[in-house]
């Protein structure tokens, strides 16, 4: 009877129960991949119940006492289950010792395989319960203070202020401290070798930005406009800063761009890049996008999926606001501009769905929930909208909300009924083209874009192609006829050279000295590409594109070296005595130690090279087991293709079984 009456009060247990404070102590096996903790939570209960239970994966229970008795609990490897005469309005203590070996949400990384040696949780979609026995539930916000012991040779970094660090001989506990709730998906921890540089925002909040020792010269292009976007956006929004300070942390092998735990974002060390590397691929929109989640997701956050868009969409329109504020309102125009086309995509493909649907995609919760805020504010106005925003939050601090909390909020400050309007932009499964292109046309810069055009209009072509009009729109006429190029046009913006670098297959003669000159673009994705073309199109100067760009690394995936590995060993005359020692450095890139980007490129040269040696492809079967599930899916297809190839069948066997 009580466990069917436990099970029956599961899904409903915020509205009876309410954890408000956690005390945790943590230490770790990097031996054994496991967590040990002591925790300390408070709990209120609302209502009578006869249990209540915290979200606990696959981990083992100790000394649990519950208001200094022993406890009555039960551990299914889900939950675990505490049972008691639970009377309303009680408060309660709850300890226990505990221990897991996570599968997800808390990785150890590096540790038997050359990549740096790390540690780092990520709970959104995976669940801090994998880790630490917690509510999987967002509706229940707890305030969570980490003591975290681990080697002296390390950094440790976790939510929250650091307030205390005990030195001991070989170990030092950390002790941080938050002073508001959160929920349980938001709480993190980092342990690597870091520095951090730090400055303070115009409002007084410490700004942390943590880096590898060996990458102090990456630190300014990596974390550009990090105060501008900081000090804009608590302006912009209104409200300050809602947490004791900001922490940016990139690890290794991360599994997506970044993640908005509060007060200390981990991001993806592929953000971390040189200034050449910026130019390519920048932290920009995914520092912005992690940093307004602290107002929208962590300090309000939605009930449920259902209402996803409350943080994701807020986050990427808030992004776009601080981008806007950086590059300036054409920007702002043509990301909005590049969201619409992925949206009417997703219409022409059936995938659309509405904005209220759990299972929407993420250029649904993202891209869409941005355009409603954009078209909203057009709407109503930028002193109703701020307003609004601003009212929303502080009416729900530290609180769960739903889309009604919102829309009430625009209703009351602009005097509109918005019915309308939700069912249109939310509730409506199809994107609202023709709306957003309306609203898009009052950008003189989009009219541009969409005017020129060398498919339709020809015989405007070579003026537009030399004409004074934006970067875009001159990539996209080069894109559309790559073969009028001319001399003239290679005098064009970084942007332009890039896109003559990228679609010209066929470079005539006359353009050759003209096109070489892409080699020395600040930009290595232009390099790159500049450099397959030359050495297609060219092949008695083969030997002078490679000795030109020998040394050259490009973005954190290699991209330039990787390429340049690949074509010097397609390049018979090329280095001839050294062909082994160009392999190996290629063959090297698939090892664990380097990032899944670089390892997955280096997989596609081998593969278009068809080399699979012992190495290889004991790397490879080693990536299919990768908790990347992104890079796991590409190495198992690989391995499948391989598998059925007679030249490697034997070999991929004996190797699996190697591995086990």
């Amino acid at each position: 009877m009580a466990a069917f009456v436990s099970v029956f009060v599961f899904p409903q247990q915020t509205e009876v129960v309410d954890f408000t404070h956690a005390k945790v102590k943590l230490s770790f096996s990097v031996d054994s991949s496991k967590v040990y903790g002591m925790v300390d939570y408070h709990f209120k209960t609302l209502g009578s119940v006869d249990s209540v239970y915290l979200d606990a994966i696959a981990m083992e229970f100790d000394e649990i006492i519950l208001n200094n008795k022993k406890a009555v609990y039960r551990n299914d490897g889900k939950k675990l289950i505490i049972y008691s005469d639970f009377n309303k309005n009680q408060n309660h203590h709850l300890k226990f010792q505990y221990e897991a070996k996570p599968k997800q949400a808390l990785y150890f990384v590096g540790w038997d395989n050359g990549a740096p040696n790390q540690i780092w949780t990520q709970g959104q979609g995976k669940y801090t319960s994998n880790w630490m026995p917690s509510l999987d539930d967002t509706n229940d916000k707890i305030e969570f203070d980490l003591s975290i012991t681990f080697n002296n040779e390390y950094e440790v970094i976790a939510n929250g202020v650091l307030i205390d660090k005990e030195v001991n001989v070989e170990n030092t506990t950390w002790h941080f401290d938050m002073k508001e709730p959160m929920s349980s998906y938001l709480l993190a921890l980092v342990i690597g070798k870091y520095n951090v540089h730090t400055e303070t925002s115009k409002s007084g909040i410490p700004l942390e930005k943590y880096y590898y020792p060996e990458d102090s010269l990456k630190v300014e292009p990596t974390y550009r406009y990090s105060k501008q976007m900081f000090d804009f956006l608590e302006n912009e929004i209104g409200l300050p800063y809602p947490w004791q300070n900001y922490k940016q942390i990139p690890v290794h092998d991360f599994l997506y761009a970044g993640m908005e735990n509060t007060s200390a974002t981990v991001f993806s060390d592929a953000f971390v890049i040189d200034s050449i590397g910026f130019v390519d691929r920048n932290y920009v929109n995914v520092n912005a996008h992690e940093l307004a989640h602290q107002w929208f997701g962590n300090y309000v956050t939605a009930t449920s999926s259902e209402h996803h868009w409350l943080q994701e969409g807020f986050a990427s329109y808030y992004a776009l606001l601080a981008e806007k504020d950086i590059f300036g309102k054409n920007h702002y125009y043509w990301s909005l501009y590049e969201y619409a086309q992925e949206l009417v995509d997703q219409n022409r493909s059936g995938l659309s769905t509405s904005l209220f649907n759990p299972k929407s995609s993420s250029t649904t919760f993202y891209k869409r929930g941005a355009w409603v805020l954009h078209a909203l504010r057009e709407k109503v106005g930028d002193k109703a909208f701020k307003e609004a925003v601003l009212n929303y939050l502080k009416a729900h601090p530290f609180s769960v909300v739903e889309t009604s909390n919102f829309i009430s909020e625009v209703e009351k400050t602009s005097g509109k009924d918005l019915t309308e309007f939700e069912n249109t932009w939310l509730v409506q499964v199809e994107f609202p083209f023709e709306e957003a292109t309306e609203s898009l046309m009052q950008s003189a810069f989009i009219q541009e874009h969409e005017m020129v055009d060398c498919e339709l209009v020809t015989s405007k072509c070579d003026y537009y192609l030399t004409a004074p009009i934006s970067d875009q729109a001159k990539k996209k006429l080069i894109s559309q006829v790559p073969n009028r190029v001319t001399s003239e046009v290679f005098e064009g913006s970084l942007m332009a050279r890039q896109a003559i670098a990228q679609n010209m297959d066929k470079i005539p003669f006359k353009l050759k000295e003209d096109y070489e000159s892409l080699l020395l673009d600040p930009s290595y994705i232009t390099m790159e590409s500049a450099l397959f073309h030359l050495w297609i199109n060219f092949p008695e100067n083969r030997a002078e594109y490679l000795n030109e760009t020998r040394e050259i690394i490009g973005l954190s995936d290699k991209n330039v070296k990787q390429l340049w590995l690949a074509l010097a060993l397609s390049t018979p005359s090329y280095l001839s005595d050294s062909k082994m020692e160009v392999l190996n450095e290629l063959i090297s890139y698939t090892d664990p130690k380097y990032g899944f980007e670089v390892r997955l490129m280096a997989f596609n040269y081998l593969n278009s090279l068809s080399i699979f040696n012992d190495k290889v492809l004991s790397n490879l079967i080693e990536a299919s087991q990768h908790y990347n599930w992104r890079f796991k899916k590409y190495a198992k297809n690989l391995l499948d293709v391989l598998s059925e190839n007679s030249d490697y069948q034997q070999t991929i066997l004996r190797l699996q079984k190697q591995s086990k």
